[in-house]
């Protein structure tokens, strides 16, 4: 079960933190991607994704950060039912350098392994400290 806290933060742009607590993965990916198209047509144009209460994060996981990443770019989430096109698009992305739009904040040991297992890790700024996090938009 995933749930999910948000707070604003007002700095040269709207950043939102989005918390997510409990386990990122096929049952609960496009409630996630939902959330943060909300908070993008809310004027929020920064996101901040606290990992910090995230127990674990499958493929469908990897699928909604991307996704996340993209409507923040003012694009289309990811099709559902693309399969593994979406990962060649996030491999496409990936290879294109760090992305600024989306960072993650303390993602747990587990989560932080399949970032690194994806290569996501090589495209969203990851912070341990809040503050920081913050100051980096």
């Amino acid at each position: 079960m995933m749930e999910m806290t948000v707070e604003h933060v007002q700095g040269t742009d709207l950043v939102a933190i989005l918390g997510l607590h409990g386990a990122l993965d096929a049952s609960n990916y496009m409630a996630v991607v939902a959330k943060a198209r909300d908070l993008y047509e809310g004027g929020a144009r920064r996101l901040l994704l606290d990992m910090r209460e995230m127990s674990f994060m499958s493929s469908s996981g990897v699928v909604a950060l991307h996704s996340i990443i993209r409507v923040f770019r003012g694009e289309q989430p990811h099709d559902p039912e693309a399969g593994w096109e979406v990962f060649h698009a996030i491999d496409r992305d990936r290879s294109s350098g760090m992305q600024t739009y989306v960072k993650i904040l303390s993602p747990q040991p587990k989560v932080s392994l399949t970032l690194q297992k994806t290569g996501m890790d090589q495209f969203c700024e990851i912070h341990k400290d809040l503050s920081t996090a913050l100051s980096t938009f």
